[in-house]
């Protein structure tokens, strides 16, 4: 189905959702964007067809927020919103979702459950414009998604993850699979805002459930590359002051094609590191162990720090 979408739907975003390259782009030809309406509109309507067939619940709050945060995606995509718009909704949107969980999910038991909540929501909207800012690629965001959804169906078929979320993530893998032929360097479409946003929302919801069930060592080390490098990123803008808000190539996997690195080079290690991390993932839940999870954790920063240095290096010619 996503396939099907974003086939037919090119020649529209041919004419109407443009991206033309500029000094911060990393193509080289007019392409166009918004293909992240096949993504989402696949993985909601597989999703939710299935949920009814089996009789399981997906919080319609996480519809509803996923619809409009894409929404926004897509307006940003045609015409630029204003920076504050975009955080208001977005914020909107991920509060929703929060805030109408239950009173027993909880990560730290012992804050006071308004200020966990408060600092969940702040790490989801950042989690979500993340998202969005490593979409400069051509598949990286498939060589990041394919990897961490996987990984989350393993630990839903092991009974980690309830089995909502485990729909969410298995559809999520398998839209971001037919879009992958179309967004292969050099790519033909784009993923657009109106995909990278939504996904965001929803991986970020499917590692909440993973938290909540006592796994948040495993929901921190399956996007810990995509966490580091947006991270250590916006903290060196910041320090230059710069307007880290606005568009940019100082990411870590920008500035490995600027050093020399091909872009299936670039897409190949960040897939390689991630099948790393997944079974990181893997081995903390499975093991029980402390002493397990805190040795899988430094193997997980270890690895992401080896791929950020080896982006930040120049390669030889």
């Amino acid at each position: 189905m996503s396939a099907l979408i974003t086939w037919t739907s090119r020649p529209l975003l041919q004419r109407y959702a443009l991206a033309r390259p500029n000094a911060r782009s990393s193509h080289r030809i007019p392409t166009p964007q918004g293909a992240g309406i096949a993504v989402i509109s696949a993985t909601l309507i597989v999703a939710l067809a299935w949920a009814v067939s089996a009789n399981l619940a997906i919080p319609l709050v996480l519809i509803i927020a996923t619809i409009v945060i894409a929404l926004v995606g897509f307006a940003d995509d045609i015409v630029s919103l204003p920076v504050l718009v975009r955080l208001v909704l977005q914020a909107a949107c991920v509060g929703a979702v929060v805030f109408t969980a239950p009173d027993d999910a909880r990560i730290v038991p012992t804050l006071p459950l308004v200020l966990e909540r408060g600092l969940i929501v702040f790490a989801g909207i950042w989690f979500v414009n993340l998202v969005n800012f490593m979409d400069g690629l051509d598949l990286m965001t498939v060589a990041e998604v394919v990897p961490v959804a996987a990984a989350l169906l393993l630990l839903g078929l092991l009974g980690e993850l309830p089995w909502p979320a485990v729909l969410i993530a298995t559809t999520l893998c398998g839209a971001m699979l037919g879009f992958a032929p179309f967004n292969r360097p050099v790519a033909k479409v784009f993923l657009g805002d109106v995909g990278s946003l939504p996904i965001g929302l929803l991986l970020g919801w499917c590692l909440l459930e993973l938290a909540w069930r006592g796994q948040a060592a495993a929901a921190l080390l399956l996007p810990a590359y995509y966490l580091a490098d947006a991270t250590i990123t916006l903290f060196r803008r910041i320090a230059r002051r710069e307007q880290f808000w606005s568009a940019h190539r100082s990411h870590f996997y920008q500035r490995a094609t600027d050093n020399g690195f091909t872009v299936p080079r670039v897409i190949g290690d960040v897939f390689a590191l991630n099948v790393v991390l997944a079974a990181l993932s893997v081995l903390t839940v499975r093991s029980g162990s402390m002493t397990v999870t805190l040795l899988a954790l430094v193997a997980g920063a270890i690895a992401v720090a080896f791929v950020l240095r080896r982006f930040s290096r120049p390669q030889p010619t």
